[in-house]
């Protein structure tokens, strides 16, 4: 379960962030995660209780913008909506393409005070 390690990289950015502005402390946390990202949601919900505990994080409020992963096909430049890592083109069928969106793992914003 490799969620933990992330959001202790999350808890990580946070402070160095708010030590940067000399906030004390997080009211939100936004992140982007892209359904290609290899993180589950569901696991990271699971342990981000133990990772923000006595942190920056602890009693701030998360919220979680799920990017939808696209790409454009190589063959016939049609762009269009993955599923899964594996998908071809639904026109031509080729797996040749160039991932646009959805890979993504990012702290979006964090509003301090």
């Amino acid at each position: 379960m490799h969620e933990l390690s992330i959001a202790i990289g999350i808890v990580n950015i946070a402070d160095k962030e708010c030590k940067k502005s000399g906030k004390e402390k997080v009211e939100l946390i936004e992140l982007e995660i892209g359904t290609l990202s290899g993180i589950q949601l569901d696991s990271l919900e699971y342990v981000w209780e133990a990772a923000v505990k006595d942190t920056i994080l602890e009693k701030s409020e998360r919220k979680i913008h799920q990017i939808q992963a696209q790409a454009i096909c190589l063959e016939c430049e049609l762009p269009y909506k993955l599923d899964h890592i594996y998908d071809g083109c639904p026109i031509c069928n080729s797996y040749f393409r160039n991932i646009i969106k959805g890979q993504e793992l990012r702290v979006k914003s964090l509003e301090v005070s």
